[in-house]
């Protein structure tokens, strides 16, 4: 479905021009997501800057508000109604890129909980690989989108399931240790928010390999499942 939804994205109708404003939103949350993780790990924002990265969000909620008005206005018409199934895709994809857009925006308040930089300890160590992650993650997804990339979707998807395993067992080893509350505040929101933003990348990702109705559902014997009904996404 994907590949059809692309190459009706790239005409010059109602549905491209939301394509446009899709390619812009998943742009914006990953700038913000990037600048976010910069504040919580290097240097927290200045207000000039704190104020332009929730321009950017006001941007993105503006975007997907605008997108949803636009599959609706484009429903309405009877001739449109074939376009159905791409439009309820849209309209899943715009609310991940808005919830990655919010957790980036909280990423970034992490460091009011704490009054000094994390410590350079095992556990900032495995969040920071986490932030290496899901930053290299997040550029591919652009163009694994854009083109529709089975293969690469799949590692990506594997490596973000990764993460989110990863995530998890850093919050107990964060819960077992000695830190101070203000530490580990800012240790477990971060987890949190870099899980959140690792998952409904996994939700976009999941659109070049899934099926609509099994969206946002990546189980590994349904990634088994669909290697084998297309054999091409494993290089066979």
């Amino acid at each position: 479905m994907l590949k059809e939804l692309l190459s009706i994205f790239r005409g010059d109708d109602p549905l491209g021009r939301m394509a446009n404003d899709f390619s812009t939103m998943l742009r914006l949350a990953r700038e913000m997501t990037v600048t976010a993780g910069g504040a919580c790990f290097e240097q927290r924002l200045s207000t000039e800057g704190r104020t332009a990265l929730y321009k950017q969000d006001v941007e993105v909620n503006k975007l997907e508000r605008k997108i949803r008005k636009a599959v609706i206005a484009h429903l309405s018409i009877a001739a449109n109604i074939s376009d159905l199934p791409y439009c309820l895709l849209l309209m899943s994809l715009v609310k991940d890129v808005e919830r990655i857009g919010d957790y980036a925006k909280n990423l970034a308040e992490v460091p009011d909980y704490r009054p000094d930089p994390l410590s350079a300890t095992e556990v900032h160590a495995a969040l920071l690989a986490i932030r290496q992650v899901v930053d290299k993650s997040f550029g591919e997804t652009v163009q694994v989108f854009s083109n529709c990339d089975r293969d690469r979707a799949l590692e990506l998807i594997r490596d973000g399931k990764g993460v989110a395993e990863q995530c998890e067992a850093l919050i107990h080893q964060v819960a077992a240790g000695t830190q101070n509350a203000a530490t580990t505040t800012a240790l477990v929101l971060a987890i949190r928010y870099y899980k959140r933003i690792g998952g409904h990348l996994l939700n976009v990702l999941s659109s070049v390999v899934m099926p609509l109705h099994k969206l946002d559902y990546y189980d590994e014997r349904e990634l088994d499942t669909t290697e084998r009904d297309h054999p091409a996404a494993t290089g066979d």
